[in-house]
């Protein structure tokens, strides 16, 4: 089976939110469901909010990303996590 390539959106409940301590508990999340987060970065979306979007790697065979998706957005302090793109790997 061929890699995935999934982006992930977390938006925060408050512009107050410990970046890393949400980076660290994500990217976590991500390593123990066989992912590989390859690229992170911060948006600015209004009024101060930023979303943070991890960028992560994870063979196809493993099935929907939802579950991780799911299990990022019940961290305290996160209003959200959605699954904005999934590309096949190439190469």
């Amino acid at each position: 089976m061929a890699e995935i390539i999934i982006t992930l959106k977390i938006m925060p409940e408050s512009p107050e939110i410990d970046w890393e301590e949400l980076k660290l508990k994500s990217k976590k999340i991500i390593e123990d469901a066989n992912g590989e987060v390859g690229k992170e970065y911060l948006e600015d979306i209004a009024f101060g909010i930023k979303a943070l979007f991890l960028i992560f790697i994870r063979d196809e065979s493993l099935g929907s990303a939802d579950n991780i998706a799911d299990e990022i957005s019940n961290i305290d302090g996160i209003s959200s996590a959605e699954i904005t793109d999934i590309r096949r790997a190439i190469g």
